[in-house]
């Protein structure tokens, strides 16, 4: 340790700190690697190693060891030009901690609201390898047209407007590894059946933060989609309101997708995240397919 160093970690105790009662549960490494992990979610891209040491004043090799633990873990991962991002291992965690929690019941509320709001029916539904699983579904009362929808059924990811709306918001190479794998199949004239076409609808989404099944699944249903996002901004789940097209028009949807971001925007409160500053950055495997 280099003597006179200003480091997280490093500095002599101050008289305070020394008076202060110890904290029996701190652990220094685990604290200053989940630290990190904080500091590398709230960047808008990428950061270095000098980037990470001078925003937590650190000494390199202290900020060293914390991101090679963190790269060996999967929780982090090393770009091309040796700076560091979150890894996909996290976004499986956030995954299983979206199965493990009911989270039906925790965003059942703001859905009975919704509804009542756009007199629609709403969807909750969570990404599955290349589908989306229906797990609450809330009607509106005074309507006689139903959609025939049902809690536990699943449609395919790229034709759905929960599913796009997760899909854009993933990590670039979870994006391109679940459109790797989809089996596109026209259902209407409207289905999006080629993944160039699928990529120019993502990006879309991204720049306005909803999605649109546009009669893509059955003709004469709308749907639009937005995600529900976690701490580092990536999809737990998504919410939709359906209807038919003579419903919801091509007009009518700027204002309901208003009050599905917000709904969206409140139940990522409730758990928890705090909202940050959407921006949009084109996809890398849109660039690849060069569209």
């Amino acid at each position: 340790m280099r003597q006179g160093a200003k480091t997280i970690g490093t500095q002599s105790p101050s008289r305070e700190e020394k008076s202060r009662p110890a904290d029996p549960y701190q652990l220094q490494s685990l604290d200053r690697a989940v630290a990190v992990l904080e500091l590398l979610g709230e960047s808008e891209g990428p950061l270095g190693l000098a980037d990470v040491c001078e925003r937590m004043a650190l000494h390199k090799s202290t900020a060293h060891r914390a991101l090679m633990v963190l790269e060996r873990c999967g929780l982090i991962e090393r770009t091309p030009e040796n700076r560091f991002r979150l890894g996909l291992k996290l976004y499986e965690l956030g995954s299983r901690a979206v199965e493990q929690i009911d989270l039906r019941a925790r965003v059942h509320p703001w859905f009975r609201r919704l509804s009542v709001q756009v007199g629609e029916t709403v969807h909750l539904g969570v990404l599955q390898k290349t589908s989306v699983v229906y797990l609450d579904k809330v009607e509106p009362n005074n309507r006689r047209v139903w959609l025939a929808s049902r809690i536990g059924t699943s449609n395919p990811v790229y034709c759905t407007a929960m599913g796009k709306a997760m899909l854009a918001f993933l990590p670039a190479e979870a994006a391109a590894e679940i459109i790797g794998k989809i089996r596109f199949t026209r259902f209407t004239h409207r289905t999006l059946v080629t993944p160039e076409a699928l990529m120019r609808s993502l990006d879309r989404v991204r720049r306005r933060g909803y999605a649109i099944d546009d009669e893509e699944v059955e003709a004469g249903v709308r749907c639009i989609g937005a995600p529900i996002l976690s701490e580092s901004g990536h999809p737990m789940a998504a919410v939709s309101v359906s209807g038919p097209t003579s419903r919801i028009t091509q007009q009518s949807v700027p204002g309901i997708a208003e009050h599905l971001m917000r709904c969206c925007r409140e139940i990522s409160a409730s758990l928890g995240v705090r909202e940050r500053k959407r921006t949009h950055t084109p996809s890398p495997f849109l660039q690849h397919y060069g569209v």
